[in-house]
């Protein structure tokens, strides 16, 4: 499992490296195209701790990530008729353009990616990755309420 681990650590550098690269040309990095995908397939609007939450990521993080994307028209936020100061963030039309290109960039290099590597060996393989995510998830949630 160690060496599961390590071998993940170096494909999640080299996946954000690679992805950087791919959407650097839209003015995007791996983080924000991330956060922009998060958006889009919400089935509404969020608040950025939501977000984050899903993400699994620091909330400031995210937070900061939005604030750099509401400035680049990318993003806006609405009223929150749930809670006044915790804004909804949805998607722009121009970020809703930037993901839709982002997303035609992607098609081809995870098509070369998966080139050679049988559907049912990447089924395994989401399936352990997703088992793991979940077992962490617990865990952390099981700490935040001792």
């Amino acid at each position: 499992m160690s060496g599961l681990m390590l071998e993940l650590f170096r494909l999640n550098s080299r996946l954000l490296t690679a992805g950087d690269r791919l959407v650097a040309p839209l003015g995007l990095t791996s983080a924000r195209w991330q956060i922009l995908g998060t958006i889009f397939k919400g089935e509404h609007p969020q608040p950025v701790a939501w977000l984050a939450r899903n993400l699994g990521a620091n909330r400031q993080n995210v937070q900061r990530i939005v604030n750099d994307l509401e400035k680049e028209n990318l993003v806006a936020f609405e009223a929150n008729p749930h809670h006044r100061r915790a804004q909804l963030v949805v998607l722009t039309e121009r970020g809703k353009q930037v993901y839709t290109d982002a997303m035609a960039l992607q098609a081809p290099w995870i098509n070369s990616l998966s080139d050679g590597i049988a559907v049912d060996d990447i089924k395994t393989m989401q399936t352990i990755m997703a088992s793991l995510r979940q077992k962490l998830e617990q865990d952390t949630e099981e700490d935040e309420a001792s």
